[in-house]
């Protein structure tokens, strides 16, 4: 696998009416390589959303540079497909109609946007609701069609940023146990936002830790379990202890 994904040397300020820029990066380098399942956590002012809307081409580095397939960022590509907390669904489209939102905007004529929009719907188990608008579906229902609607367009990566922190815990691990199987049959890649240290354990082959003020990278763990992983297991501890340890050090950085 190739590096696909590089953040070099990346350093970010954001202007502050009346006030002094604020630094959200600072000097972030980090690879993510075809295929690869990335998790980035750390505490709230990290910059774990910044990098994503970097590399999504948002907003551009205002040091360093952002890398996709060697090309430099320079705006939003079909090629990098994002799923939020919010869902971001269209409330007047049926789940069928959101998901076909970005076959629309590629120019793919209606009897295959709707093809490519009912199997996609069908991987995430939601063909049934194709139909239904989203006041009529659950809030794991709609993070499902918002994960089809950025797989439907066939990304390269998938960026997710705490997309499963709105939903009650059982449906939690059953988006988890869904989002690993379309990771394993698709070959995406996946860069993953939490602030979950089992979940990033539970999903990811690397967890980045991020320390704040500013944002840096604290720790590149590999986490080296086969899938399916069991939570009980000494070796997860093990993991959740180390990440748990490397946010410590953080926090005891910005403290001093």
């Amino acid at each position: 696998m190739g590096e696909l994904i590089q953040f070099q040397h990346v350093s970010q300020f954001f202007a502050v009416r009346d006030s002094t820029p604020t630094q959200a990066l600072n000097e972030v380098s980090l690879d993510v390589r075809a295929g690869e399942f990335v998790c980035l956590i750390g505490p709230s002012g990290c910059g774990k959303t910044t990098l994503m809307h970097l590399l999504a081409g948002f907003v551009k580095p205002t040091a360093g540079a952002v890398r996709f397939r060697s090309e430099l960022v320079r705006g939003p590509g079909p090629e990098r497909g994002a799923v939020f907390q919010e869902y971001a669904l269209f409330p007047w489209m049926t789940a069928r109609q959101n998901v076909e939102f970005g076959l629309r905007a590629l120019k793919v004529d209606a009897g295959e946007r709707k093809r490519r929009a009912l199997q996609a719907l069908e991987r995430v188990h939601l063909s049934h609701a194709a139909d239904r608008y989203p006041n009529e579906l659950s809030g794991g229902m709609r993070q499902r069609i918002a994960v089809a609607r950025s797989l439907v367009v066939e990304p390269q990566v998938l960026l997710m940023d705490e997309p499963f922190a709105a939903v009650d815990a059982m449906t939690r691990a059953s988006l988890q146990n869904d989002l690993l199987r379309l990771w394993q049959e698709t070959g995406v890649s996946v860069l993953f936002v939490t602030h979950n240290i089992d979940e990033a354990i539970f999903l990811a082959q690397r967890v980045v830790v991020m320390a704040a003020h500013p944002g840096s990278v604290r720790a590149d763990i590999a986490i080296e379990l086969p899938y399916p992983r069991q939570r009980g297991s000494l070796e997860f501890a093990q993991h959740y202890a180390e990440i748990e340890s490397a946010l410590a050090e953080g926090y005891e950085r910005r403290a001093g």
